[in-house]
């Protein structure tokens, strides 16, 4: 017998719960009942096996309300509170309550629907520093999350084609329209072609470690601003396949989800903040193969919604243009971009990682910082300082011929992705320069010098100010400036004609 209808019913009368509630608000989706009673939220899983989840018994109920809260709790600590029991009878439900459990419900915070994600961004309310943070809470969250053994199914090259294969045709037969169909055919050449390309580079990544138990839904609607702060919730709890995936593949979801949403700068921005905490530039070969995928899973669930009952036409019309707009956004992301090698060219504090910002978020531009680099190349993280003199330690002549040698090879792997690079150090030497210019040479790509120019009052004011707010990787001080003004090799009449002068007063 299904218990739920006369549970969930009984479940709105506040004299159930433990805390004092004024009243019950039901929200529901396929899967669940979400019971809002003002301070806390109760999650209830639907008793019902859709073969890709599967919550009929309540043992198996129960066994996912507590993955949810251990997932979700690496996440949103402060969201996730508990899994409670339902006791009593459906008639007369207790929350916590003494006696046999007859249900399971995910204890939350409740928080404003106003909170979404979606809903801060739609209102223009999304601050760039709160997404900069996020990617950096994304990129700690993946170095800590649990690994995929060599032996486990998932991240194999066959793992990763089955989900792809599955969209292709779970879309197709619901296209009609001619054009349509022909786009999703060319997406799926593409992606059999880029699948059979990367085939080397997804055995590498699994082999390598990359292929961790993620979110697995990581998108807007699964994120809240909670206590000022980007939280993303809702961790894929159901299905172990679709979570325990290479961390670029969650990367891809969010960038796409805000390219969808009509906010391209932000999803470079974020990219660009994700490489740079996590050091995962190897990863970005992979980035538009899974952007593609996730466009497609989205326009995979537009069409599986319209067969839902109760749909009116007007409904029907919007998740149909939902539908094709995802389809045309995974056919952007198969068309190659220009691939310039940028390097930047200045002294300590003339602005060239502040100015660059603009050509990454622009321009879909992948920055590689050296002050980044280098401290990753002597094991201290981005923000850390190494208290090193002149000609010491991280920052003596071998150290930098070895962090350019790193730019080098990382510069060299963007471009392969397919992505415009720009290189963020001084460049104050000439075979440093000749160095990435032969390598656009080699890769027969555009080679463009970004000189920054400004005063040495000035630029002696900007270190001064930026050492005391510690607040930024470059550890340059006046008296690395003066050393630089001395020996610096000035750019020459061969290079002339690669250069883009930026000049401040």
């Amino acid at each position: 017998m299904n218990i739920a209808p006369s549970l969930i019913r009984n479940l709105l009368d506040p004299a159930a719960y433990d805390h004092p509630v004024a009243a019950v608000e039901l929200l529901e989706t396929h899967i669940s009942w979400l019971l809002l009673t003002g301070e806390y939220a109760y999650k209830i899983k639907k008793p019902v096996d859709f073969g890709f989840l599967d919550f009929s018994t309540l043992a198996q109920r129960r066994h996912y309300c507590q993955e949810e809260l251990r997932l979700n709790r690496r996440l949103a600590p402060a969201l996730y509170l508990a899994v409670v029991a339902i006791t009593g009878s459906p008639a007369a439900p207790r929350l916590s309550g003494p006696g046999s459990a007859i249900e399971y419900a995910v204890k939350m915070r409740q928080f404003s629907q106003e909170s979404l994600m979606t809903r801060v961004l739609a209102r223009g309310r999304l601050q760039p520093e709160q997404l900069d943070t996020l990617a950096g809470h994304i990129a700690a969250f993946h170095a800590q999350a649990e690994r995929a053994g060599p032996d486990s199914p998932y991240g194999t090259a066959e793992n990763v084609w089955q989900p792809v294969a599955q969209n292709f045709a779970q879309i197709r037969p619901h296209l009609s329209n001619p054009d349509q169909l022909a786009r999703l055919q060319s997406l799926q050449g593409w992606s059999e072609a880029a699948y059979h390309r990367l085939r080397d580079t997804l055995a590498q990544r699994k082999a390598q470690g990359f292929i961790r138990e993620c979110h697995g839904d990581l998108h807007l609607g699964n994120m809240v601003l909670l206590d000022g702060r980007i939280t993303p919730f809702d961790c894929l709890e159901f299905n172990a396949g679709l979570r325990w995936i290479d961390v670029m593949s969650e990367v891809a979801f969010l960038t796409m989800d805000l390219h969808a949403r009509g906010h391209p700068a932000l999803a470079h921005r974020f990219l660009n903040r994700y490489c740079e905490s996590s050091g995962d530039y190897s990863g970005l070969r992979l980035l538009r193969f899974y952007q593609v995928y996730r466009a497609l899973v989205r326009a995979k669930v537009a069409c599986l919604r319209l067969t839902q009952s109760g749909l009116n036409e007007t409904e029907a019309a919007a998740t149909r243009r939902d539908a094709h707009r995802y389809l045309a956004l995974a056919q952007d992301y198969t068309r190659s971009t220009p691939r310039p090698l940028l390097i930047t060219h200045g002294l300590s504090g003339s602005g060239k990682t502040h100015n660059t910002q603009d050509l990454v978020e622009t321009h879909g531009a992948v920055r590689i910082r050296s002050d980044v680099e280098r401290k990753r190349l002597f094991g201290l993280p981005p923000g850390a300082r190494s208290h090193a003199g002149l000609d010491q330690g991280l920052y003596r002549p071998e150290a930098s011929r070895r962090t350019y040698e790193r730019l080098a090879a990382l510069a060299q792997e963007v471009l392969e992705a397919g992505l415009p690079v720009i290189v963020d150090a001084t460049f104050l030497k000439r075979e440093q320069r000749a160095a990435f210019r032969a390598l656009a040479r080699r890769l027969g790509l555009p080679f463009i010098i970004l000189d920054f120019q400004a005063p040495p009052a000035l630029l002696r004011q900007r270190i001064k100010a930026r050492a005391a707010a510690e607040r930024d990787a470059s550890e340059a001080t006046v008296a690395v400036l003066e050393r630089q003004l001395a020996t610096a090799e000035p750019l020459g009449k061969n290079e002339a004609d690669q250069i883009l002068t930026v000049t401040q007063s």
